[in-house]
């Protein structure tokens, strides 16, 4: 109840507030020099006010939301999901000379065989009017002399629970980069003792990238799944800056024939 009398009294100061600005621009033009000069001074005041609020806000409405799990997928999906990394900001926004199994916020690891490492990971915000995702993950790669170079996401057990061989798990993402290079997505399950692994290469010449794993060429044993992770896999990496702008996950269950 406080809140309702509080919000009622604040719209009615706003009216009258308005209500009077108004009534001074309409007579400014007979309002007497001295008085004038005091509401320009107010005036100005005021303006430097609205014109940072609108500069902000303006700046601020226009980013994609924080936390948006909004992306386009299957209309028969029973479950996706875009990782936190690209949903909102990380308390460590990035990391510089990144060691091999150093992580950027809960479910991404970096991992490579360098001796000495001139990599740098840094989360960034996104602000192309395309964007879907609030924030984006820029990898900086100088001298490159080690043998591999990953970037594994884990999926949350809802990725897991009841999968099946009958299903799809299809990977979009949007990659910039500064020069050509290669990179394949691995899918990996885990049940019991053993690892399924599918290996597909993103298509790089597409603008928005898709790519699916068809569990129907495992050997999934159904009944032990126990966790899901991708491996993003970059080759010939050197001197080069890669940005992924999106990353979404979704799963859905093949058509029956």
């Amino acid at each position: 109840m406080a809140g309702e009398k509080q919000g009622w009294l604040e719209r009615r100061l706003h009216a009258a507030a308005l209500r009077r600005w108004s009534q001074a621009a309409a007579a400014a033009e007979t309002t007497d020099l001295a008085e004038l000069r005091q509401q320009r001074a107010r005036a100005r005041r005021l303006k430097n006010h609205i014109d940072r609020l609108i500069h902000v806000s303006e700046s601020r409405l226009a980013l994609p939301l924080i936390g948006n799990q909004s992306f386009p997928r299957p209309a028969d999906a029973d479950w996706a999901w875009r990782p936190e990394l690209w949903c909102g900001p990380l308390p460590v926004a990035g990391v510089s000379s990144v060691q091999s199994k150093s992580m950027l916020g809960h479910e991404a690891t970096l991992f490579h065989d360098c001796a000495h490492s001139e990599l740098t990971l840094r989360q960034i915000r996104n602000m192309r009017e395309a964007d879907l995702a609030a924030f984006g993950l820029r990898m900086d790669v100088f001298q490159f002399t080690g043998s591999y170079l990953s970037l594994a996401i884990d999926l949350p057990e809802e990725a897991a629970r009841g999968l099946k061989r009958k299903h799809l798990i299809r990977i979009d993402t949007i990659v910039e980069m500064e020069k050509p290079l290669e990179i394949f997505a691995r899918l990996n399950i885990k049940h019991g003792p053993n690892t399924e692994q599918i290996v597909r290469e993103l298509p790089l010449h597409e603008e928005d990238i898709t790519v699916e794993f068809d569990l129907a060429y495992t050997k999934l044993n159904e009944k032990r799944v126990e966790k899901m992770w991708l491996d993003l896999i970059f080759e010939g990496p050197q001197m080069n800056q890669v940005i992924l702008r999106d990353l979404t996950f979704s799963r859905r269950k093949r058509a029956e024939l």
